[in-house]
């Protein structure tokens, strides 16, 4: 049982198309496993083989452990960046070892929700930080996957009304050493190292019960009718630079499985910021991308994906390329085509911010859309043209694709930033807890105009910050696309000012479900919003709207009020000083139809 002892080493003596395999037919589930790779030690050429150091397997189902920070991880000594040497220290016992697990499991009549894309609401949320604190969740459950399928979660969340969870990072990650060092982890899980392994910290045990409970969790989820979706982190790996740990594929593969810099192939092309990038322009890298996504859904039961800087993806060395293969792959895929594909279009490389040029069947997080929503509520001149286009669906970002309304994933807040609650309050970051000096995570803030900084109790305060939070939610949910509210904002969850609580594993990211009555009166509102979303399918449009009158019709598809109540002239839309904007939307306008083949909407919707 100690991972540093090995009982047996067995060679990979048959090979097939170029991958190494041995067949043991006498290994049960249990049984802990890793990788040792012999070859050419020649970084300057790319490659890092190094029998000395354990290896995780990159198909593993789960993996018994953390990784525990030892130099021995290290592809060379420090300061000895430069070695030509393999470095001979074993990293046995600071690697953990990969476990064989059983299969089995009873999914019995478990179907996917297939939510339409326009009756969706995503919530996304973090397993630990949902449940950790949750009182009424047995003490055991906390935390972990069967905490958040646990009935006061789940009651919550049908409840609210959402459809789907979105959740922060589940693949196995690693705390890097600058965290570690510091007694922080990487608490979001965006430092994957197991591409198929559900992360152990959210699971009770390390054997192979993380993948039973990760399936139970969806199962129970599925019966609530709530469908989950994974953010998923296959850009880059834990290993980091070039100075980083071997931890799996830079001692398997490092050539094909990365991006390297062509003139010093010691190096890598950094499209992340995290020191590597994954190169999905190999075939290989491109099937195991594959192979995990199919196993989440065939195997995991899950009904969509948020890609983690996703131009990434589709770099062929350097530019972002539309018709890459991963995306070509993904198409024509009978599994992955028919569930949800979400991208955060942006990486940290070279022509990097990509927003509406992602393909056909896919959802983009439109950060045009927080940023308009936030400066328009913030009091900022000149906003109202912009903010049509955005309540309307974004028509002028991804319409050119060929996509509808439900291209654009709405949010005015998600994990990376401030909550609803911190947004209205702080007028700076607070990040000290993060150990930079304050110099982490983005410093626009759009709260000055707002009043006092911090948790003020002055009545006038208090009530101006509770109306500028439904005032967000109240935008986002009557917005055309696809609303995701972050979790715990409907109940005002508080961060302290963090805008970047990635490494805060404590109470600045843990929702406290104490609920004042402010808390609860705002949990309320944002129930009826939901509500009010899904009895009008004016607000769901699938297509974008059309400037032209249905004939027969005196009205036009949608009509933009001035605060008189008569329509906007040219010189309105050009007024900078304009702060108000009425949007009328006719019954007609809806294009879901009812079981008599008539459009599915009572009234005419008129927004103010």
């Amino acid at each position: 049982d100690d991972p540093a002892l090995e009982s047996h080493r067995i060679p990979l003596a048959q090979r097939t198309a170029s991958v190494w395999h041995v067949y043991l037919p006498d290994v049960r589930p249990g049984q802990l496993y890793g990788y040792r790779v012999d070859g050419p030690f020649d970084p300057d050429a790319g490659h890092w083989f190094n029998p000395a150091k354990l290896l995780i397997d990159p198909y593993a189902r789960a993996v018994a452990g953390r990784v525990r920070w030892n130099e021995a991880l290290l592809a060379v000594p420090p300061g000895e960046q430069l070695a030509s040497l393999p470095d001979p220290r074993d990293s046995a016992g600071a690697v953990p070892p990969c476990v064989v697990v059983d299969d089995a499991f009873t999914w019995g009549d478990d179907r996917p929700p297939r939510t339409p894309w326009n009756r969706t609401v995503i919530y996304e949320c973090h397993v630990r930080g949902m449940t950790i604190r949750h009182p009424e969740v047995p003490a055991q459950h906390r935390g972990t996957y069967l905490g958040l399928a646990s009935d006061p979660v789940i009651e919550h969340l049908t409840s609210l009304g959402v459809t789907a969870v979105e959740l922060l990072p589940v693949h196995q990650s690693f705390d890097e050493y600058h965290l570690s060092s510091r007694g922080l982890r990487q608490y979001w899980g965006y430092n994957s190292i197991g591409f198929f392994a559900p992360e152990l910290r959210y699971a009770t045990g390390s054997r192979g019960e993380q993948v039973s409970e990760f399936r139970t969790m969806v199962k129970t989820l599925h019966q609530a009718g709530l469908e989950v979706i994974l953010d998923v982190v296959y850009n880059h790996t834990g290993e980091g630079s070039h100075q980083g740990p071997v931890l799996s594929f830079r001692g398997i593969d490092n050539v094909n499985y990365y991006h390297l810099h062509p003139d010093a192939r010691r190096h890598y092309n950094d499209f992340s910021g995290t020191g590597n990038s994954v190169r999905l322009a190999h075939p290989n890298a491109l099937q195991l991308v594959m192979d995990s996504l199919r196993y989440w859904v065939e195997q995991m039961h899950v009904d969509g994906f948020r890609f983690d800087l996703a131009p990434i993806m589709a770099r062929d060395y350097r530019a972002f390329d539309r018709n890459a293969a991963f995306f070509r792959a993904v198409q024509q895929d009978p599994v992955l085509s028919q569930v949800k594909m979400i991208a955060e279009p942006w990486d940290l490389g070279e022509g990097g911010y990509q927003l509406g040029n992602f393909p056909a069947g896919w959802g983009e997080w439109n950060d045009r859309y927080r940023n308009c929503i936030r400066r328009f509520w913030r009091g900022d001149d000149g906003q109202v043209p912009e903010l049509a286009s955005r309540l309307a669906g974004s028509s002028d970002i991804f319409e050119h694709s060929g996509r509808g309304t439900e291209a654009s994933i709405n949010f005015v807040t998600a994990h990376d930033g401030f909550t609803l609650n911190d947004l209205v309050t702080y007028t700076e970051k607070r990040n000290l807890a993060n150990g930079e000096d304050n110099r982490d995570g983005n410093g626009e803030n759009y709260s000055s105009n707002w009043g006092e900084e911090g948790p003020s109790t002055s009545p006038r305060v208090v009530d101006l910050r509770e109306r500028m939070k439904r005032n967000f939610l109240a935008t986002l949910l009557f917005s055309q696309g696809v609303p995701m509210i972050l979790g715990g904002d409907e109940i005002g969850r508080t961060q302290l000012g963090n805008n970047n609580a990635y490494c805060q594993d404590n109470e600045i990211s843990w929702v406290d479900w104490n609920l004042s009555p402010e808390q609860t009166e705002l949990a309320e509102f944002t129930r009826r919003l939901i509500e009010i979303y899904r009895e009008n399918p004016v607000l769901r449009r699938r297509r974008f709207f059309s400037n032209t009158r249905p004939e027969g019709e005196q009205t036009k598809d949608l009509t933009w009020l001035r605060p008189d109540g008569s329509e906007m002239t040219t010189d309105d839309w050009r007024n900078p000083h304009n702060h108000v904007l009425g949007m009328m939307i006719p019954a007609y306008a809806a294009d879901e139809l009812d079981d008599q083949g008539r459009p599915a909407a009572a009234e005419t919707l008129l927004l103010l």
